[in-house]
């Protein structure tokens, strides 16, 4: 009843819309009238003719109108005897304005403003206090002398009178470092070692209230937590209240900082915060990074973001580590590179030694604060490598341990600003048994107690968490302790980031960007399917909100299906998972859980789409839902309907190919309309496997289309067209009979074209060689090839944390010479070219938009049978990059690169989290990719994948094996060639006349007013404008107040533009 009345409001507004549309003609026609009373019985008859011709237009129209209402009651109609006979999912209806035609529209040029295309030209912030990362780097010698006791450092002496005036302040910061999955996996971890150290700590912490503790991982104790009873949950509530625990970070897990998509940084840092809210009532302040192999500003910035004021960071190249600490800037504040303010501003302590283990976080001499790791004394499990063990504190020795661990302290603190020295107490998995307990407490008490009842030390010392070292720094040098404001602050500021990560010698640990490529691709590939799942959840709960249909949506076994799935992406995020650098068997079982919450997120996506795409028709909400959605839907009873999803805010038109199993395949939209699609064979060799359907789907900002697919012979649907080459030897192809398959036996040009690119390809090794923009009409050369590295043949080789090469790269030359495969087709044209350990495909897709203007990359690796071995793409352009390149970090931003000479080859490849570009003044070539990679620019105009990795040793960095669980791994990319907008320059002259007023200026037909000589400059037109001499020689050292330009009369100005 209420579609009806809908049907009768639309009907009376068409009527409307006419009966206005012929008033307004008949008043045109009487003022036309009026203005021309001489020409009126000559022009009556024209127009008369035309208005009748104009109401049989409107009659037509009408009549269509009609009919589609018509279709319309009947859709609805039909769409209701669906839903009541329970047929599922609605097989015919379009969520969005696609249209037919494969280039449906011309290039759209969308207007931005000048402001905002301002960003990428303001410089780097550099404020007079500023430490730049790229000019440190460019400072250092990276030179490793022999430091004497601090093997990477320098001596360091003081005076005995320095604290006379300010005592030593120092803060010993209980922690146990506990990693989800490394060397056991997260539930071994848990069960042999973790659930031990918090059921410990909660007895040991209240037996002294002077004792404190940090804790880092939440997907540990959340585990915990909801395996103890309410008794040990209100104690533990109790050691927060009192600030014995402290959760530092309070993330999910403590993440990875180089192949992490800054999505799932927040992701797991937000399911840490919200568990710890909802369960403690917990707000983290402090963030705590101690073991992730280099680190992010990202990261810095996301914490900045999440409210936390100061964060800790370790892992950072020795020779940097040794800089700061002579220019005693171990303490800073970490600011973004695009911040011209101050706004992203954190407080960031690094740990000036090799390690966060207690032999390294004393002081710097190693020898001695392993006595002081008293999990090491005589008869414990661990013993101290220098073979001089701890003793237990009595009153016998109090005094001479002490001087020794407070000479230690006060070396450490020459190395800081402040007379605040911050000493972490921990290792991995430590505290697991009580007596570990009273071992470190128990002696450091005593330690503790002895230094602050002897006056003459001028030292205060204390167990503490993070938060209050720089509590009480904060305190001590003048700043804001309510923690969010820098105030008065006495540290420089930083920009930049703190790849690559070297912790002695030439060992950088750039191999990590790519071990295990093959699960990194999994996580990103979770990641999205998360993503777009989560969207439409909170897209139908909306709906459901709005409309109140339909109650049965079970939303929260979705929601638990979702979080499950988030805290699994996650736990994968942490620095031994993501990075590849786990046991076999450890990331086996990552994979499983991976897979294990994979497979029910389309249980979720498809609950979602079936509510909004049928809904509950016969209650209308759903109509009201699809308002802004064209409705004249047409049902195809026998077809097979594809719902497409498109999760981001903009509209995509993206090629969607679907498995068949017939080459005969109608594609039709929802409203019944033929799509033009392809049929393309699905190759096992050179035999046919399979058939695949590919069409351009069209799809609206978090929107929903729906295709329909029937098996029948189209006009619109193409069989592709293929050519075998392969040099010196014959192709068999079998299979393919419905398809036209040409093997020429002579050598052909190969090349693939689309309306923007042109690829000119080998024809011997089927590699991409120049590539033409049509936009222009030029050719660019850029060469595609691969490479071997090999490794060291020293003692220490590459393994899953180092990169360790035996020289340059090698190329890459199979053994027989590659078959290329050559594809034409309506919707997407390429070459695949299948390698011994490569199949390298060059795909374009006949496409408007980036997809269309980017060449698809893709390299299917498998190098299982290989030895000690590292393979690369290297694409080679003629761009002038120099030796300057960039990469993205976390997919959040982008770091400016610079390959130096005096860098060993592995210190110069940087993590690829989502991107890598070359550029000169005329171009930039990006390389975009689906996985996480190293990535390096060796030569200018050159840039370089590591792609797999395959090692047969160890590393020595404690995983203990080699990387052999190799995968045949499917390495996606997208190529993309921009030409720079030429900055067009004019000369704007303005001349002010003099105007004598004491005349009539009537009937002169001038029509302006004067502007008493202000000119106003629209700043969408332009970028910048000078004041410039006549002959635009010199510049002008006055500025112009704004966009307003003022003249005196007779004055003529010049101005220089740079037009936008």
């Amino acid at each position: 009843m209420k579609i009806s009345r809908q049907f009768t409001v639309f009907g009376s507004a068409i009527f409307c819309v006419v009966v206005f549309s012929l008033y307004l003609m008949l008043d045109h026609l009487q003022l036309d009238r009026i203005k021309n009373p001489i020409n009126e019985e000559r022009l009556q008859n024209g127009q008369l003719v035309i208005l009748q011709d104009k109401i049989d237009h409107l009659e037509r129209l009408l009549a269509e109108n009609n009919k589609i209402i018509a279709n319309i009651r009947d859709s609805v109609t039909n769409l209701r005897k669906s839903v009541n006979n329970d047929k599922g999912p609605l097989e015919a209806k379009n969520l969005s304005q696609g249209l037919v035609d494969l280039l449906p529209f011309a290039p759209i040029w969308v207007l931005i403003p000048s402001e905002d295309c301002q960003f990428s030209a303001q410089t780097y912030s550099k404020a007079a206090d500023e430490v730049q990362m790229l000019d440190v780097y460019d400072m250092l010698s990276f030179d490793n002398p022999d430091g004497g006791v601090w093997k990477q450092g320098f001596d360091i002496s003081y005076e005995e009178n320095e604290w006379d005036q300010e005592p030593l302040q120092v803060v010993v910061v209980p922690h146990s470092h506990n990693d989800p999955g490394w060397l056991k996996t997260f539930d071994d971890y848990y069960r042999d070692q973790t659930q031990h150290i918090l059921n410990n700590m909660v007895v040991k912490l209240h037996e002294d209230e002077r004792r404190k503790m940090i804790w880092s991982e939440i997907s540990y104790f959340s585990k915990w937590w909801n395996n103890i009873d309410i008794q040990k949950k209100d104690a533990v509530k109790k050691l927060i209240e009192r600030g014995q625990l402290e959760m530092a970070t309070g993330g999910w897990v403590m993440p990875d900082e180089a192949n992490t998509h800054y999505f799932a940084l927040i992701d797991q840092l937000l399911e840490g915060h919200q568990w710890l809210e909802r369960n403690l009532g917990v707000k983290p302040k402090t963030a705590w990074a101690v073991d992730p192999f280099g680190h992010s500003p990202t990261q810095a910035y996301l914490f900045k973001q999440a409210g936390l004021s100061n964060m800790l960071i370790q892992r950072v190249h020795y020779s940097i580590k040794k800089h700061f600490a002579t220019q005693k800037t171990l303490e800073f504040f970490w600011r973004q590179n695009w911040d011209q303010e101050s706004s992203t501003d954190i407080l960031c302590h690094m740990m000036p030694f090799y390690s966060y283990d207690v032999p390294h976080t004393c002081g710097p001499d190693p020898k001695i604060c392993c006595q002081f790791d008293f999990k090491r004394l005589p008869g414990g499990r661990i013993s101290c490598p220098w073979r001089i063990p701890p003793q237990v504190i009595t009153s016998d020795n109090v005094q001479q341990r002490a001087h020794m661990l407070l000479d230690q302290y006060r070396k450490k603190s020459k190395l800081f600003m402040s007379k605040v020295v911050l000493a972490p107490l921990g290792d991995d998995f430590r505290y697991t048994d009580a007596q570990e307990w009273d071992q470190q407490f128990n002696n450091y008490q005593k330690l503790f107690d002895y230094m602050n009842s002897h006056p003459e030390l001028n030292v205060q010392a204390q167990f503490g968490t993070i938060s209050d070292y720089f509590e009480i720094l904060r305190k001590v040098t003048g700043m804001d302790q309510a923690g969010m404001n820098k105030g008065v602050s006495p540290f420089p500021v930083l920009s930049g980031d703190f790849f690559t990560y070297a912790d002695r010698d030439d060992h950088y640990w750039s191999g990590y960007f790519t071990s295990r490529p093959f699960y990194k691709r999994m996580d990103r590939m979770l990641e999205s399917h998360l993503r777009a799942a989560e969207i439409l959840y909170s897209l139908t709960l909306a709906n459901i909100k709005m409309f109140g249909k339909p109650s049965n949506y079970p939303a929260v076994e979705n929601y638990k299906l979702l979080t499950e799935a988030r805290r699994n992406l996650g736990l994968f995020q942490h620095h031994d998972a993501i990075t590849g650098t786990g046991k076999d068997w450890v990331v086996v079982d990552y994979g499983t859980r991976y897979i294990a919450f994979l497979l029910p997120l389309p249980v979720v996506v498809h609950c979602c789409r079936t509510i909004l795409v049928s809904g509950d028709i016969e209650n209308e909400w759903q109509l009201r839902f699809l308002v802004s959605f064209p409705m004249n839907v047409f049902i195809m009873p026998s077809f097979r309907s594809v719902v497409v999803y498109n999760p981001i805010e903009q509209a995509r038109s993206s090629v969607i190919s679907i498995y068949v199993t017939t080459p005969h395949i109608r594609v039709l939209t929802a409203q019944g309309r033929p799509v033009i699609a392809q049929i393309t064979a699905v190759w096992e060799h050179f035999t046919q496997a399979s058939t695949e359907v590919s069409f351009v789907a069209h799809v609206p900002p978090l929107g929903l289309a729906v295709y329909q697919m029937s098996e029948g012979v189209e006009l619109h649907t193409e069989l592709a067209h293929y050519m075998f080459l392969k040099k010196g030897g014959h192709v068999s192809v079998t299979g393919a009979e419905q398809f036209r398959v040409a093997i020429p036996q002579e050598t052909v040009p190969v090349s693939v074209e689309n309306p923007h690119l042109q690829l000119f390809v080998s024809s011997t090794t089927g590699l991409l060689e120049t590539l033409k923009l049509k936009e222009n009409g030029l050719k660019h050369s850029i060469k595609v090839d691969f490479v071997w590295y090999g490794t060291t043949s020293n003692k220490d080789k590459s393994g899953a944390y180092l990169f360790l090469p035996d020289g340059e790269a090698k190329k890459y030359s199979p053994s027989r010479p590659p078959v290329i495969r050559v594809t034409k087709g309506p919707v997407f044209s390429e070459v695949t070219t299948t390698f011994t350990h490569i199949t390298h495909t060059l795909r374009l897709y006949n496409i408007q938009g980036v997809d269309g203007q980017a060449v698809e990359i893709c390299n299917t690796v498998d190098i299982r049978g290989e030895f000690n071995q590292e393979i690369a793409m290297r694409i080679t352009s003629d761009i002038n990059s120099m030796n300057r390149f960039f990469t993205d970090l976390n997919g959040f931003q982008v770091q400016p690169r610079r390959t130096m000479s005096k860098l060993p080859l592995q210190a110069n490849f940087y993590p690829m989290t989502s991107m890598a570009y070359l550029e000169d003044s005329n171009r930039r070539l990006t390389l975009l990719t689906a996985q996480s990679l190293g990535a390096a620019s060796l030569k200018s105009g050159q840039l370089e994948v590591i792609m797999d990795r395959r090692l047969n040793q160890d590393d020595n960095r404690g995983l203990g094996q080699g990387v052999l669980d190799n995968k045949i791994t499917a390495n996606s990319f997208r190529l993309l060639l921009e030409p720079r907008n030429s900055a067009q320059e004019a000369a704007l002259i303005l001349h002010r006349k003099g105007f004598d007023c004491g005349f009539s200026s009537r009937n002169t037909g001038l029509l302006c007013s004067t502007t008493r000589g202000k000119v106003i400059l629209f700043r969408q037109s332009y970028n910048t404008f000078t004041p410039v001499s006549l002959s635009l020689m010199y510049e002008s050292s006055s500025t112009p107040k704004h966009q307003e330009i003022s003249l005196k009369p007779m004055e003529i100005c010049t101005y220089r533009i740079q037009l936008g």
